[in-house]
């Protein structure tokens, strides 16, 4: 629900954008730091029920936790007030990060720009990435490798699955750079 609204939203607000345009300022709006950012700021994570481990372990601040919760707020609006009133309160969330068309979106999402340097220059196939946790749930650290034309571009780490791609992707455009390969025209 939270995609499609700002999805339609972009392409109602900028519909001569290219499509890649919209799906980078889609994938900076919707990404889980992006939704923490937002539940931080309504003060979300005092109103989230944690136990013990987890309170402790700094719960209320973690990113999964406030972008689900915000998820979970933004489920019940729709369940109680349906499509046309989620579709509000999403664009009423985000409108700020989404007014301007021309604001570096997605700047941090070196996965998408990985795949839009990468897949022209290594033939069709996307990245591949793989992932390793270990310690325990409260804890935990990963490590992901990123392959794209049939070898190792990088690696990296992080709290999350998501911020370990983000981190071997980033590792791998800055690889790609270092090779000469970081061209819009790869």
């Amino acid at each position: 629900m939270l995609g499609l609204a700002v999805t339609a939203h972009l392409y109602a607000a900028h519909p001569d954008r290219p499509e890649g345009d919209l799906a980078r300022m889609r994938a900076s709006v919707v990404s889980a730091v992006a939704l923490a950012e937002v539940a931080s700021e309504l003060g979300l994570g005092l109103a989230v029920r944690l136990g013990r481990g987890e309170e402790g372990a700094g719960g209320r601040a973690r990113d999964s936790i406030l972008a689900d919760a915000l998820e979970a707020v933004l489920g019940a609006v729709y369940l109680d007030g349906g499509w046309d009133a989620a579709r509000r309160v999403v664009v009423g969330l985000v409108a700020d990060r989404i007014a301007d068309p021309d604001a570096p979106s997605g700047a941090d999402d070196h996965k998408t720009r990985l795949q839009e340097l990468g897949v022209p220059r290594f033939g069709t196939d996307p990245p591949r990435y793989e992932v390793r946790g270990w310690g325990p749930d409260h804890d935990r650290r990963y490590v992901a490798t990123v392959w794209l034309g049939g070898r190792v571009l990088g690696e990296g780490t992080g709290s999350s699955k998501k911020r370990a791609e983000q981190a071997a992707a980033g590792a791998a455009l800055a690889r790609l750079a270092d090779e000469g390969g970081d061209r819009d025209d790869a």
